[in-house]
């Protein structure tokens, strides 16, 4: 297991896998990180919050494209203090979940920090993805679709609304971020072509539910 940072997923030694890659779920403290990661390695769902400690990960097996991939997917803390500690896991990831709440406007006024703070210490090849997660709270809404669209244009990150309670977009976010990551790879390792490459958009974030795979 890698504890710090040098990615030793991203060039497998297991033949049994085509690709690892090293994700982080990143963003403010009680945004739902730990949920959502529950819920897509395990397909669990506590509605107790309990507050991470540092940092953790689970390992998680996917096949996309015919190409088996594992993914090492950390969970990071959120509050100021564990800041130093988080930031050092930047180095060599993957891709990024960058989470806020649709329900708290604090969180969502973090992200620009967050996303300088992924610039500032990860690889500038590392795939993001921001997530406005609790979308089943429409009562509670105050970030609209819309806002979090037009921030996520703004930095260049592609964008989800998802819930981890009900199980909506979750798999799906998880999945779009693994496939953006292997297409930059084999479009970076690909001989020179004349041939332009169209590069992969995200689809509508509209809910759709995981419940049925």
């Amino acid at each position: 297991i890698d504890l710090i940072g040098t990615n030793r997923f991203s060039q497998p030694s297991d033949p049994d896998f085509n690709h690892m890659f090293k994700l982080l779920i990143i963003g403010n403290s009680s945004v739902g990180k730990t949920s959502v990661l529950f819920r897509y390695a395990d397909d669990s769902f506590n509605p107790a919050y309990v507050s991470t400690v540092g940092i953790d990960f689970k390992v998680k097996t996917v096949f996309r494209n015919e190409k088996r991939i594992k993914l090492q997917i950390w969970d990071t803390a959120g509050q100021e203090r564990y800041r130093s500690i988080t930031t050092a896991y930047y180095r060599g990831a993957d891709g990024f979940l960058l989470m806020y709440d649709i329900t708290n406007q604090e969180s969502f006024n973090a992200v620009r920090d967050w996303a300088t703070q992924v610039q500032h210490y990860s690889s500038k090849n590392a795939q993001v993805i921001l997530v406005g997660n609790k979308c089943d709270m429409e009562d509670d809404r105050l970030i609209t679709r819309e806002d979090g669209q037009r921030l996520a244009d703004e930095r260049g990150f592609l964008f989800f609304e998802a819930s981890a309670k009900e199980n909506i977009n979750v798999k799906q976010v998880f999945e779009h971020l693994v496939d953006v990551i292997c297409d930059k790879r084999e479009r970076t390792l690909a001989p020179p072509t004349t041939t332009s490459v169209k590069r992969l958009s995200a689809p509508p974030s509209s809910p759709l539910s995981d419940e049925s795979k």
